[in-house]
């Protein structure tokens, strides 16, 4: 799958709406990536375990596609050292704005939580400033 169509889209979206429900329904806890990753920094407690396995599952996504067959259709022009730097400004914004895309955007949303609301928006408005000065303009 190289194209994005509508069916990939819904099919992706239902998969990552049905993993947050699912966490929620079992854990009583948000999907949100940044908080499930600094639980499972030490100091270690009760929470580490299903957040350990939540990552690893994540991680693990896209090697078990890859024993499919199928190539990842993924290229990377960046250098190593400015995509280290993005992922910190990324970590440091997410605990700036207490919590992430994945936890105010896809759980927030479906909650109607206006601070979500509010984030997500200044998240994507960011995002595409962004990507407009790095692309067109530097």
């Amino acid at each position: 799958m190289t194209e994005i169509t509508v069916w990939s889209a819904l099919a992706g979206g239902s998969m990552i709406g049905g993993a947050s429900a699912l966490l929620f329904y079992k854990q009583q806890r948000i999907a949100g990536i940044s908080g499930i990753a600094a639980g499972i920094l030490p100091p270690w407690n009760a929470e580490s375990g299903w957040r350990l396995c939540f990552l690893l599952g994540l991680l693990s996504s896209a090697p078990l596609y890859r024993l499919s067959g199928q190539p990842l259709p993924i290229q990377i022009d960046a250098h190593p050292a400015l995509l280290a730097v993005a992922g910190l400004l990324v970590g440091y914004g997410s605990r700036l704005g207490g919590g992430c895309t994945s936890g105010h955007g896809v759980c927030g949303i479906a909650r109607l939580s206006v601070r979500s609301i509010v984030a997500t928006l200044i998240f994507m408005a960011t995002a595409g400033v962004a990507v407009y000065l790095l692309r067109h303009l530097l």
